[in-house]
């Protein structure tokens, strides 16, 4: 019996390889002469390269509906996600903001600007509504402004969600995204009760998150974030704190700093973000911005560099390094917002901001704020759950954002690694479907693919000790 050919997507890896995917993701390199024997059909079935490539499901000689069956069984799991749809709820309880970040996406109000705040009113309407979300898991998260400014909000909103969670019975989790500038003993004993998780914004060593991420009261809000985070530590825990960095130009070349800065801080997970074009980070690119090249370069240097710590001893994840290995080496899903097929965007997670106004994603939100509204799904004062949830607007949205019908990403042969983010398109090219080959957010996601795929090539036992460590959150064994 002559194989067959399942469906499969490929490229031109290097001079001598093609990297060739099936449809979930499995892959495998095979020379340039054994690629053109195998899709003349003139492959050896005794070879190493045919049975590497029947055991991928991207050819067969056996049964057609079987190997369909298992490739089914795969493709369900790695689009597992779906099955819960919205799981992570965002809250602005305010706008305002005392640090003077300068690459602000959200375009900040005055600490004084109270009428920004949210009420008690919209809070209650807002958590009823999340409890319609048919997750069984819901993470309500704080965003900002300074959440911390209308700490009142945020309390109201807990005990709130804990008392409905009584009848609800789901596994409820709060997380604050804050500069930590006005943490208290008293905020942090309350914190404690609940179980609150504390995520802050660490951008590297004293000079860059001093030049990045300056207070408005005075420049150094570097010393005051490490007596903070060590004061969160104290009340709630070793793990009780994450931290993010975002990398404006300052950072750029400086990533093995930033890195030390995180071991040196007790971190075990550092996440290495590019500037998304919203807010004064947009306003002000040509003072804080930089070329997508020169941050891939910085990538590469940190991620090796990161990779080495740990050779040695020293666990320290690359969040966004550990979200693609996951979904290259595993059959499992990440469920991260950002990098989905459909979109993360609704299905995955929403944001409600301080008026109510519901946001398809907190970059719909970012939108809103340099004033073009396209992606407010409506407001909870005016609408339900299913005319915010069922609309045809957002039917609209998600069916515009599956890779496998979108143009370049339908036959990309990383495709089960990447995601589809029609806000940042549209921010971008004014399109929501958008063009990947002017795509800086594709070129990134590309080159950071291709660098880990290169690691994984090379078969080195202490890198795939590293990854491995990453897939598992389990340090290596020395």
């Amino acid at each position: 019996m002559r194989y067959q050919l399942l469906p499969f997507r490929f490229l031109r890896f290097n001079q001598n390889e093609v990297f060739i995917s099936n449809e979930v993701g499995e892959f495998l390199f095979i020379s340039n002469k054994d690629f053109d024997d195998f899709i003349n059909y003139k492959l050896d079935p005794q070879s190493q390269t045919f049975l590497d490539l029947k055991a991928r499901q991207v050819l067969t000689d056996t049964e057609l509906d079987p190997v369909i069956e298992m490739l089914a069984v795969k493709y369900r799991t790695k689009k597992s996600f779906l099955d819960s749809f919205t799981a992570l709820h965002m809250i602005v309880p305010t706008l305002r903001c005392n640090s003077n970040c300068l690459y602000c996406q959200v375009s900040r109000k005055n600490v004084n600007a109270i009428q920004f705040d949210m009420n008690k009113t919209t809070a209650k309407k807002i958590v009823d509504l999340i409890f319609c979300s048919p997750s069984p898991s819901i993470k309500i998260e704080f965003q900002g402004g300074e959440p911390l400014l209308n700490f009142k909000i945020i309390k109201y909103i807990i005990e709130y969600a804990e008392w409905k969670n009584i009848f609800e019975k789901r596994n409820l989790e709060f997380v604050i995204c804050t500069n930590l500038s006005l943490i208290t003993p008293k905020m942090l004993n309350y914190l404690r009760k609940y179980r609150v998780y504390i995520s802050t914004s660490l951008d590297g060593p004293k000079d860059i998150h001093n030049a990045n991420r300056p207070l408005q009261e005075y420049g150094n809000s570097y010393d005051a974030l490490i007596e903070k985070i060590n004061l969160c530590r104290k009340y709630l825990g070793p793990d009780s704190v994450a931290a993010l960095m975002t990398s404006s130009r300052y950072s750029l070349g400086r990533f093995k700093d930033i890195v030390d800065e995180y071991v040196k801080q007790r971190f075990h997970s550092i996440f290495f973000r590019s500037l998304n074009p919203y807010g004064f980070a947009d306003r002000d690119k040509e003072k804080v911005g930089y070329k997508i090249e020169d941050f891939i370069e910085s990538y590469k240097e940190g991620l090796d560099y990161i990779i080495n710590i740990n050779k040695k001893g020293t666990y320290l994840e690359e969040g966004f390094a550990s979200l693609l290995l996951t979904r290259i080496l595993t059959p499992f899903s990440t469920g991260f917002v950002d990098i989905q097929s459909p979109a993360g965007v609704v299905i995955s997670g929403v944001i409600y901001d301080y008026d109510g106004g519901v946001y398809v994603s907190d970059e719909g939100r970012m939108l809103a704020a340099m004033r073009d509204k396209k992606f407010l799904m409506g407001n909870v004062h005016e609408k339900s759950y299913q005319e915010l949830f069922n609309s045809d607007f957002t039917r609209s949205l998600i069916k515009s954002a599956c890779l496998e019908s979108l143009p370049e990403c339908s036959y990309c042969a990383y495709q089960s690694y990447g995601g589809a983010d029609p806000v940042r398109n549209y921010s971008e090219q004014g399109d929501i479907i958008g063009n990947k080959t002017i795509s800086n957010i594709c070129k990134r996601n590309k080159a950071v693919i291709k660098h880990l795929l290169e690691l994984i090539k090379k078969d080195d036992k202490g890198i795939n000790d590293v990854f491995w460590s990453w897939i598992t959150r389990t340090p290596i064994e020395t």
